[in-house]
């Protein structure tokens, strides 16, 4: 979850270009930052704070220079939200720094051991983390050199990580990936390492795309050595040039990235469609030819996929199972050779995600992914990919990726069911009305009806068949952004146990459409009524019973996309009318990297 980035050069550089890095991968984690500087001296400068790197102040380090420099933005995992658990983490005599992103499983014992050798006051900090340079160091003591050290700490951590290790004598970097993504950049005489590849462009785009079990020994006046640190086998990496230009994050006006995204999507949707017809069609025979098709997703993607679920039996005439993919291990025993896994993410380095995919391919299924940032360990792990092109996401909540997810899910089912033409005209037609319906007199009616809610704690979220999967993202949403508990449920369940709950005044928000189920979903709504419910009505046409109804147009088989965008701005305006940050909520972060 949190966020890696270092420098190593022949020439000393500003810590400035940490602080910059370190703020293009602030949404992996904000709890806290801190970097660590190798000064002319060969002694090693931290600082450290809690809060978020965007607040640094940039005259703070302007006179901070060094030839290494490692940094770090931090999500909590282990350890709570404090200055002597921030990041990076010291060796006791100063000599080693180190920068983490993951969990070390096997920190206890570790720790125990080292607490034997050295005593309990060695260690400073509550995390995982401190372990590493404390390893390092030991090793270091006991003749190793600073590589051969960080090799042979790498190889007794389990877990999933991604470490980059500071040697202040030296100057010299080691970066490793075990399970965490990390990768390299080479500027000439500089390489940078980061979390992800958006932190790099401003230096280079010739990338090192360092794979689970190797490592890269950055030393000054010399190029990167690659290994792979479990067998010690040096490693002839081949640097991939991109041709990404670093896309433009502006909030372009607007108070918040989530606000901005959820606009976006006048034109996101779009070009999403644009997709190339003959990586569909690549997909489309994979589909066609598996005997078995399975969905994983986590959170808002795995919702998309709930919702593909249906589009394939309805239009594809093929069952697609679904499983959160922290859970996909539940239908592993049905997986084979025969079998395509479609895996859908906006980040491509989903920890979970990346697990079940590793399952399914040790048994010889397919991997055809839906993914935003590319050259993700997900895209790099997958037989075919789809990219729904939607630009840089940056608000933590997904927006307008969860809708270009769903749409593409939408044209797979109807094109593996002999009906892409029929989709694309459908799916088209449904990005112009989108387009059309996003006016500033929409915002404002959902302003208003947000304001109704502002104050209260629960709202329950309804819907049937396309429209439960969109319950369940339009109740995470609430959650996400307003901290509102926020309940999505099937429409049919309400009788089941839930109905125990509503009395007058209790809010519940409903998605309605003009389908088979209308009248069943109004019955429900009739159910609530009758025991006092506040109701919210999303649907095309107004019912009666709605004490506040937020129109959206019919677009058919595509009218979910508009039934979830409303509940967005929802969210969005109850976030704000609650006093929180939509675009960074609490103990959350945008890409999940841990289990």
């Amino acid at each position: 979850m949190c966020g890696i980035f270092s420098y190593r050069g022949e020439k000393e550089q500003n810590a400035l270009v940490v602080l910059k890095g370190l703020r293009d991968l602030e949404y992996r984690g904000y709890d806290s930052w801190g970097f660590a500087v190798r000064n002319g001296d060969g002694t090693i400068v931290c600082k450290k704070a809690v809060g978020k790197i965007s607040e640094a102040r940039e005259e703070d380090f302007a006179r901070l220079f060094g030839i290494s420099a490692i940094g770090h933005t931090r999500w909590a995992t282990h350890g709570g939200v404090s200055e002597k658990n921030t990041h990076p983490h010291l060796s006791a005599d100063g000599s080693i720094a180190v920068v983490h992103n993951g969990i070390i499983e096997n920190y206890e014992v570790l720790k125990a051991e080292l607490i034997k050798k050295y005593g309990a006051r060695l260690f400073r900090s509550e995390t995982d983390t401190e372990v590493i340079p404390h390893l390092i160091a030991d090793a270091v003591s006991g003749g190793a050199t600073f590589e051969k050290a960080c090799s042979v700490v790498s190889k007794r951590l389990t877990g999933r990580f991604a470490f980059i290790a500071l040697h202040g004598k030296t100057g010299a970097l080691f970066a490793v990936r075990d399970g965490s993504p990390l990768v390299l950049g080479n500027g000439g005489e500089s390489w940078y390492a980061a979390s992800d590849i958006p932190a790099l462009l401003d230096y280079t785009t010739k990338i090192y795309f360092l794979e689970n079990g190797e490592s890269a020994m950055l030393s000054p006046g010399a190029s990167a050595v690659f290994q792979n640190f479990r067998t010690g086998k040096k490693i002839a990496k081949r640097a991939t040039t991109l041709t990404l230009t670093k896309q433009s994050a502006s909030k372009e006006g607007h108070a918040h990235y989530m606000l901005k995204e959820i606009l976006d999507q006048k034109e996101t949707l779009s070009a999403t469609l644009s997709v190339s017809k003959k990586e569909i069609a690549r997909a489309v025979r994979e589909l066609r030819a598996a005997k078995k098709i399975f969905m994983t997703g986590c959170g808002t993607a795995g919702h998309m996929c709930m919702g593909g679920e249906y589009f394939f039996i309805a239009h594809a005439g093929r069952t697609a199972p679904f499983a959160a993919s922290s859970e996909f291990g539940k239908l592993l025993p049905f997986v084979d050779r025969e079998s395509v896994v479609i895996a859908v993410t906006q980040s491509g380095e989903t920890a979970d995600l990346l697990e079940a995919i590793k399952g399914a391919k040790v048994r010889g299924a397919k991997i055809i992914s839906l993914v935003n940032v590319r050259n993700s360990s997900v895209e790099r792990e997958s037989d075919i990919t789809l990219p729904i092109q939607v630009g840089v996401e940056k608000a933590v909540a997904s927006t307008k990726a969860a809708t270009s997810q769903l749409l593409l899910l939408i044209l797979l089912a109807y094109a593996v069911g002999g009906k892409e033409t029929a989709a694309r005209r459908l799916l088209g037609d449904a990005a112009h009305g989108v387009s059309a319906w996003l006016t500033t007199a929409l915002f404002k009616k959902i302003k208003r009806a947000a304001r109704r809610f502002i104050t209260r704690e629960h709202v329950y979220v309804i819907g049937k068949s396309l429209y439960f999967p969109v319950a369940l993202e339009a109740a995470l949403k609430i959650k996400e952004v307003s901290y509102m508990h926020a309940e999505g449920l099937a429409s049919g369940e309400l009788k089941h146990g839930t109905l125990a709950l509503i009395e007058k005044g209790t809010p519940c928000m409903v998605f309605v459409a003009n389908d088979a189920h209308t009248h069943d979903v109004l019955g429900s709504v009739s159910e609530l009524k009758a025991r006092g419910a506040f109701l919210i009505g999303v649907s095309p046409e107004k019912h009666p019973s709605f004490d506040e109804w937020i129109k959206v147009p019919d677009l058919k088989d595509a009218s979910p996309l508009t039934h979830m965008i409303a509940a967005q701005i929802f969210a969005y305006y109850l976030s704000v009318g609650r006093g929180h940050n939509p675009d960074m909520p609490r103990n959350l972060a945008k890409s999940v990297t841990v289990k």
